[in-house]
């Protein structure tokens, strides 16, 4: 009979599979990034918890760091102290990523690098570093479960990204254990995922956010990279299967794109037909994450574009929630 063992030290494990013992390694999911204090993605304090990886390429994305599920290198020039104080990397990197330009600066070839992230332990600024960590469920969990004023302040923990339901087990597997503690749970997702993978995520929830961003078919595909056939069947059933759970849709008002009203009423059409919706709320753009796609070397397709003001999309989201009688207000 196979022994199963759950164990980390990869020594023990080589011992264990030469005797012919089966390894089953400690479930990981990818994190970006775990926020404190958040008071803007679910009730009371919250921690958030970034996941790393998005099937949507949104050109208005804030969170470029998000979207790849891989580790990936970023540079922040603006911290990098020069040639004369550091030059570690130019001299450390055998692919030659990094060369100095005439004015003594430090600029990186990213066609050349091979991601063996080597450099970042070598950086003296910090101006290379990483995004992406993997930890276990048990790891996120001591990283925010000793907050407990936070959460007996009605608060709890979000789960956004990137795209919770790419690492569903994980996601569930931690949703699971906050739940068994008494914590209010929630994920933000686009809903772009097979429904067994929300299904099985959304009955550890007490909230989810579900994105809705564009109505019409072709332009949604042209502005985020997929289609939202699945997205909007995905919603239909989980206002039906899960009507004990809280439901909040949200819409990103981007400029040009979706920012005009009737872009807005297609979206609220297709929500009044839904069972047991809690809440619609618009989001105005604004482009506070476009330093970090030069940081990935990525362009940012909305560079220049200026933050809409939240006035006039706050009224015309009152004026919403009057006509879907929701009973919440901004």
């Amino acid at each position: 009979m196979n022994l199963i063992v759950l164990i980390k030290k990869s020594s023990v494990e080589l011992s264990l599979k030469k005797v012919g013992v089966m390894v089953m390694k400690e479930l990981t999911g990818r994190i970006v990034n775990i926020q404190k204090y958040s008071v803007h993605d679910g009730p009371g304090i919250r921690d958030l918890v970034f996941m790393k990886g998005c099937p949507l390429k949104c050109i208005w994305c804030s969170n470029p760091e998000t979207q790849s599920p891989s580790f990936q290198l970023a540079y922040n020039s603006k911290r990098c102290i020069g040639v004369e104080s550091c030059g570690y990397c130019v001299k450390e990197c055998a692919q030659e990523v990094f060369t100095i330009n005439g004015k003594n600066n430090i600029e990186m070839d990213r066609s050349k690098c091979i991601n063996c992230l080597k450099c970042v332990n070598i950086c003296c600024s910090k101006a290379l570093h990483v995004f992406g960590t993997d930890m276990t469920v048990d790891e996120v969990f001591k990283k925010t479960q000793n907050q407990t004023d936070t959460w007996r302040s009605n608060g709890g923990v979000t789960i956004s990204g990137g795209e919770p339901l790419l690492q569903a087990d994980f996601v569930t597997a931690l949703l699971k254990k906050y739940k068994t503690v008494g914590v209010h749970t929630a994920i933000e997702t686009t809903g772009y995922a097979p429904w067994e993978r929300l299904e099985q995520v959304a009955r550890w929830c007490n909230l989810i956010f579900y994105d809705i961003k564009i109505l019409n078919k072709q332009k949604h595909n042209n502005y985020t990279g997929v289609d939202n056939s699945v997205i909007l069947q995905n919603i239909k059933k989980l206002t039906e299967k899960f009507p004990d759970i809280e439901i909040i849709v949200r819409t990103p008002v981007i400029p040009n794109i979706n920012n005009q009203e009737k872009d807005i009423i297609n979206i609220v059409k297709f929500l009044d037909g839904l069972d047991n919706l809690n809440d619609y709320e618009l989001l105005p753009y604004h482009g506070y994450g476009s330093s970090k796609y030069l940081q990935l070397g990525m362009t940012y397709k909305l560079e220049g574009i200026g933050s809409l003001e939240k006035e006039p999309i706050y009224e015309l989201n009152q004026r919403i929630r009057k006509m879907l009688n929701l009973r919440k207000k901004v």
